[in-house]
């Protein structure tokens, strides 16, 4: 069984939250209400910013040269190519908030930038992975059962897409080699990373459904 196999599996309760959670089964079904959609396209927005200087930050501790391209790449793509989604959102439904992130949004971007810091170069892949693959797995599930039309297409097409199918199969591939060569200690601390992360993840879907804000 790959390492990746042996992650999902852990963290498949944490997916299947994620999966039902009312944000995406709305989404599918194009019910979801346009403010949390709003919501939710400004903190994926703040996320990205974050996500790809935590990816440059673990690309730097990589093995090997092509692994550091990658991770570079992954940074551009997630400053670049999926910010160009937002940007036509931002336009097509007037999003000019300026309340900076949301509790949900700070949680996780702080843990993927500390993790990227200062863990290992092992542990920060399997804490980035799960935002390529659990999106990944999501874009596929709305994709296949979404009501039609939808008004969230371009979002939905985005991540069922091919060149983001490529870039996951990139990332899980990078993980399994990882691990396959790592202490059981190491793999560990790679399982733990995952979890947190996924479950991160629902935290920042549940933060857009929930419209939230800062209690103090």
């Amino acid at each position: 069984m790959k390492f990746t196999d042996h992650l999902w599996n852990e963290a498949l309760p944490v997916y299947n939250k994620i999966q039902e959670h009312p944000f995406n089964q709305e989404m599918m079904a194009g019910t979801l209400p346009v403010e949390k959609f709003k919501f939710y396209i400004y903190q994926d927005s703040l996320y990205l910013a974050e996500f790809a200087k935590a990816l440059a930050t673990a690309g730097t501790k990589a093995g090997t040269s092509q692994e550091l391209l990658d991770f570079l790449q992954f940074a551009q793509n997630a400053i670049i190519v999926e910010r160009i989604l937002h940007e036509s959102y931002f336009k097509e439904y007037v999003i000019d908030f300026d309340g900076g992130k949301a509790p949900g949004c700070f949680a996780y971007t702080n843990y993927l930038l500390s993790t990227a810091a200062y863990e290992s170069y092992e542990v920060s892949v399997a804490a980035l992975l799960p935002c390529f693959w659990i999106y990944k797995k999501i874009g596929d599930y709305i994709y296949a059962n979404q009501a039609s039309p939808n008004p969230y297409q371009n979002w939905i097409d985005a991540y069922a897409g091919e060149e983001f199918a490529a870039s996951v199969e990139k990332a899980l591939s990078i993980c399994n080699n990882l691990a396959d060569q790592a202490s059981e200690t190491v793999r560990g601390k790679m399982t733990e990373a995952y979890l947190n992360a996924s479950k991160l993840e629902y935290v920042f879907w549940d933060s857009a459904y929930q419209l939230e804000n800062w209690k103090v």
